[in-house]
């Protein structure tokens, strides 16, 4: 015990020399830590189930929408650095996120992709987990970011994965 209270010691009293040697980087690191915390929960936007899949845990549409934007356009091949700024400007202006949120929600979408082993189980996962999340009501936010990405022909993997899409949020 007098171990753990001299390592607590030690501990605070480096803390307290640090804060009063660079009081400006102190506060400026607390207010990151603080907003890092506040906003961790709404970042990651999905709750941790055990044993379920990290989809099943999705309840923010905007992150499922970009999950499917990603898995659509890399279905035959890599998207190129065009297709993923492009993805990001239709992220930015379609969903009304900022920079920030938008490279946020990339990440995050295509992690979602990797763990539905590619883009092909993605679409269709990410499809259902978007119906049960909103019933359906995206689909045409979802369209509004797809048709550009797709530009003029329709590859046949891309093809499929709207019909996978109409299948699981059910339109007709």
């Amino acid at each position: 015990m007098p171990i753990l209270i001299l390592i607590l010691t030690a501990v605070g009293g480096a803390i307290w020399w640090w804060v009063r040697n660079n009081p400006r980087e102190a506060l400026n690191t607390a207010q990151d830590v603080a907003t890092t915390l506040k906003n961790a929960p709404r970042k990651l936007a999905f709750r941790s189930v055990a044993n379920a899949h990290p989809v099943e845990g999705i309840d923010d549409e905007q992150i499922a929408i970009c999950a499917i934007a990603q898995s659509f356009i890399e279905p035959d091949d890599l998207p190129t650095s065009d297709q993923r700024q492009q993805l990001h400007v239709l992220l930015r202006s379609k969903l009304r996120c900022s920079e920030e949120e938008a490279h946020e929600m990339e990440v995050l979408g295509r992690w979602l992709m990797t763990q539905c082993n590619g883009p092909g189980g993605a679409i269709s996962r990410l499809g259902r987990r978007l119906q049960k999340i909103d019933g359906g009501a995206s689909w045409n936010r979802l369209q509004e970011i797809l048709m550009p990405l797709a530009g003029d022909a329709l590859s046949r993997a891309q093809i499929e994965a709207i019909a996978d899409l109409k299948t699981a949020l059910r339109v007709k």
